[in-house]
């Protein structure tokens, strides 16, 4: 009877315990916006290039999941002290003159809910499915066995992206927050669609693929908000940032791993186009963004949830 493995990086089906199984026998390491495994070195900053780092080690298939616990995690506690710490230093700061405040009278509206997601893409029927292939689909985990129907599937999944912030750890769809990792990778999914996704579309040779975001992060000063975009190997000949309008970036980035982002970032506050300025890097895309009325910024997108975070003045602070 086929079993599947729990080691991480493997989870593969299988029937041979000695059949060969590569993985990750270190915990997952999280620190200032990295992410990697405690046993190897590779070091990314998305959440899918984490889950994409090849395994390290060569061993056996488990069903005992012998992975060392990961070094302890903030409490719920402890995370609600810290958050309430910075709000208090937060609001010393707010007596001092360093972000202009609206009176209360005249506060900015609240942002927009944030717009449906775009349409997930579905498998093309005439690609073929391997056995054992995993949904792709995140918070799934449904496998393929061949030869299955796959008439009345439902794909309970997370559409959103993951969010780790102060050692708790979600998704942007849904509001479920977990300290460990292990909670993190078992949280239900929160939308339910008829199919899995276990190859998707095909690929023409040489396309590009498309991605609907990058992370990103900012910190402000009296007078401008500094934005990072991060996306490797940004092709400077071929992409396009433009300050359209006084709440409107326009991004068309093309990167040297064929892949490509394109969105129309409208920012919470308005800006000064002209005064607006950015800089392709290495690994991502900053922006300077100067501010047209000097308030401070809860979020840096308009549709960004309030996550309750204390974005301060002249610090980074993540999104």
């Amino acid at each position: 009877m086929a079993q599947k493995c729990v080691h991480k990086g493997c989870n593969k089906l299988f029937t041979d315990p000695e059949e060969p199984c590569t993985y990750h026998p270190g915990p997952p390491v999280f620190h200032e916006g990295q992410k990697g495994w405690k046993c190897c070195k590779p070091r990314v900053l998305t959440f899918d290039e984490f889950m994409n780092i090849p395994p390290c080690t060569t061993g056996k298939h488990s069903t005992v999941d012998d992975t060392p616990a990961p070094e302890p995690q903030p409490s719920n506690e402890e995370v609600d002290a810290k958050l309430e710490a910075n709000k208090v230093k937060k609001e010393q700061e707010d007596a001092q003159p360093a972000v202009a405040r609206q009176p209360i009278a005249a506060q900015a509206p609240k942002p927009s809910p944030s717009p449906a997601p775009p349409e997930e893409e579905d498998d093309d029927p005439s690609l073929p499915i391997s056995d054992g292939a995993t949904c792709k689909r995140r918070g799934c985990g449904a496998t393929y066995k061949a030869g299955q129907s796959r008439d009345g599937e439902e794909c309970v999944h997370h559409p959103g992206i993951p969010i780790f912030h102060e050692g708790s750890k979600g998704y942007s769809c849904c509001k479920k927050r977990v300290l460990e990792f292990d909670e993190f990778m078992k949280m239900p999914g929160c939308k339910t669609k008829g199919n899995h996704l276990f190859v998707g579309k095909k690929k023409e040779e040489g396309a590009e693929e498309t991605i609907k975001d990058v992370r990103n992060d900012f910190y402000q000063t009296a007078t401008s908000v500094i934005a990072s975009l991060y996306l490797k190997k940004i092709d400077k000949e071929r992409s396009k940032v433009e300050f359209a309008a006084a709440n409107t970036v326009e991004l068309e980035l093309h990167t040297a791993d064929k892949t490509r982002y394109q969105t129309s970032m409208v920012t919470f506050g308005p800006i000064v186009p002209e005064k607006s300025s950015y800089k392709i890097m290495g690994t991502k895309l900053e922006l300077t963004l100067a501010k047209a009325d000097g308030m401070g910024w809860p979020v840096l997108r308009k549709d960004d949830p309030h996550t309750g975070e204390i974005i301060q003045a002249g610090r980074a602070g993540r999104v």
